[in-house]
């Protein structure tokens, strides 16, 4: 392995991301993936080739390797991105009102079962071509749901500060290298102080835990309203592993970077995210709420542990207000604003910022090249994006209701997209 990527990763992908890092990510991969059958290349051109792979799990993943322009058009970088087993190449192709209307179908069906409740909205181009509203955001007052209502966006919340982090590294303030005692010197735990870099912390490669455990259980929610709030809940604790060994998901990861956030630029993580994402996006309707104020047309969150209980709101097991780890809030309208913003390089100065943060392999994963997929969820929670479906499509599907709702309704929806003929 070592040869290997000695040999084909380019120069300036290994200087970014050094070889004692690569080596660690790449062997946890294989543990996990175990051994892969290549099934299909998909595409095939001088700057990328994506491949359709299968494992003996049953588990299907596209790998899309990125390549130099100059030969020996060496790696620049991978991404990897789990997907459905293929359909028979003579299933028949449909017209795209067809497929809309499918969508539509499926929809109403899944929620006439009790099965689905939220916003789904389909885009070709960047515009909108489908935008649909099911469900109740408030089954105690008889509230629907509307195509603008807010729903939480658990974990999507990320990129946000994955592009923050993006902003201050093109402005200088930031170096992907960095430790955290450079920022943050009273960290309670010193050693991962010292040794976690930011790199590690959007890779997920830091070691550092999550905050949801036994100290997030027995603090009142009405107390975690502030990054600061949430970092009592891990940042004494050990490191889990060395970091920049192993990748494991960490919450606590990125509210360590909002914190960082917050002491660089010199506001909250709130303010830096509505000034310089949220408001030059027009996403007007992107904020994270306080659950204890208020907001005209914002979906109430329903758990249950099994389909014969009865519905709870999650109001006891998510905190009072969200953070740079998730749990803020939008539509599907503003999503959709975000995502034309993000592939047209808005956010940044430099076009390669974007690829830099991301890293390789990517934990944001990617569809086709240009494509994104990102997922949230929690008791209650589960959102999604996906670009580049098809011929062009953006499915965004957002739920009040547990996971995998909105997961299992962007699977349907991507079936259907990828038979447009």
């Amino acid at each position: 392995m070592r040869n290997f990527l000695t040999d084909n990763i380019s120069d300036a992908s290994l200087k970014q991301r050094p070889l004692e890092v690569r080596l660690p990510i790449y062997r946890q991969m294989k543990g996990e993936m175990g051994e892969l059958t290549l099934q299909q290349i998909q595409e095939n051109t001088n700057t990328s080739i994506t491949a359709l792979m299968h494992t003996k799990n049953d588990e299907w993943f596209l790998f899309t390797f990125e390549l130099e322009q100059e030969p020996q058009h060496k790696i620049i970088g991978i991404r990897i991105e789990n997907t459905d087993e293929p359909e028979s190449t003579t299933a028949p192709k449909v017209k795209e009102i067809e497929a809309l209307q499918s969508v539509a179908q499926f929809l109403d069906e899944k929620t006439k079962r009790g099965e689905f409740s939220g916003t789904v909205l389909i885009a070709k181009n960047g515009k909108a071509i489908l935008k649909r509203a099911y469900g109740m955001a408030s089954k105690e007052f008889k509230v629907i749901n509307r195509i603008d209502t807010k729903f939480n966006l658990g974990s999507i919340n990320k990129i946000f500060t994955t592009i923050a982090i993006g902003q201050l590294y093109e402005q200088g303030k930031i170096s992907l290298n960095d430790p955290i005692i450079k920022f943050l010197p009273n960290y309670p735990n010193k050693t991962a102080a010292q040794k976690v870099i930011i790199r590690h912390l959007l890779d997920m490669t830091s070691g550092i835990g999550d905050f949801f455990g036994e100290k997030f259980e027995n603090t009142p929610k009405d107390k975690l309203r502030t990054i600061d709030d949430f970092l009592p809940m891990f940042a004494n604790d050990s490191l889990k592993f060395e970091p920049g060994s192993q990748r494991q998901y960490s919450n606590g990861g990125y509210i360590v970077l909002g914190a960082i956030i917050e002491k660089i630029s010199g506001e909250s993580y709130y303010d830096y995210v509505r000034e310089h994402i949220f408001k030059p996006t027009g996403m007007l309707n992107t904020e994270s709420y306080e659950a204890d104020i208020p907001v005209p047309n914002l979906a109430e969150g329903y758990t249950r542990e099994e389909t014969d209980k009865p519905w709870r709101n999650n109001i006891y097991t998510r905190p009072a207000r969200g953070s740079s780890a998730g749990g803020g809030y939008s539509t599907a309208e503003d999503l959709l604003m975000f995502t034309v913003a993000l592939e047209k390089n808005t956010f940044f100065k430099n076009p390669e910022t974007w690829e830099t943060l991301r890293g390789e392999p990517s934990g944001q994963k990617s569809r086709r090249q240009g494509g994104l997929g990102f997922f949230g969820g929690a008791p209650g929670i589960n959102s999604g994006i996906e670009t580049n479906i098809g011929k062009g499509f953006t499915a965004i599907v957002m739920s009040n209701y547990d996971p995998p709702t909105a997961e299992d309704v962007m699977k349907k929806i991507r079936k259907f997209l990828m038979s447009v003929k």
